[in-house]
């Protein structure tokens, strides 16, 4: 069917046969396109949480698990440790959506781990 001026363009690069499917999705079908679609993008984005260092910590291993990432470190503790860094301790790392519709990176403290060092 020939696009008219008043249909709304796509954007560049979104493949034909999908903006066929959407084109023939009725309101109620588009609304739930949509929601599934933000859905998605949490997904993905959770795939990419933003892991630092702080400072004299030293990260020993991250793991990608389905629904949160495994951090390994050791730690400082105060000036004048003679023992630090202290660990490697193990975190679950995820992102809590807040009531303000933004996300916050939360890190879960499981314990000390025993790390085989190469």
């Amino acid at each position: 069917m020939p696009r008219s001026p008043e249909d709304p363009t796509p954007p560049e690069g979104l493949p034909d046969r999908l903006v066929a499917e959407l084109e023939d999705l009725s309101p109620e079908d588009l609304r739930k396109t949509i929601v599934h679609a933000r859905e998605l993008l949490r997904f993905h984005e959770e795939r990419d949480l933003p892991i630092e260092p702080e400072p004299g910590e030293d990260v020993v291993r991250i793991t990608e698990h389905e629904g949160y990432t495994e951090v390994v470190k050791r730690l400082p503790c105060e000036d004048g440790c003679d023992d630090c860094p202290h660990g490697p301790y193990v975190y679950h790392v995820t992102e809590e959506p807040q009531p303000d519709g933004e996300t916050k990176v939360h890190w879960s403290f499981i314990g000390e781990v025993n790390v085989d060092e190469d």
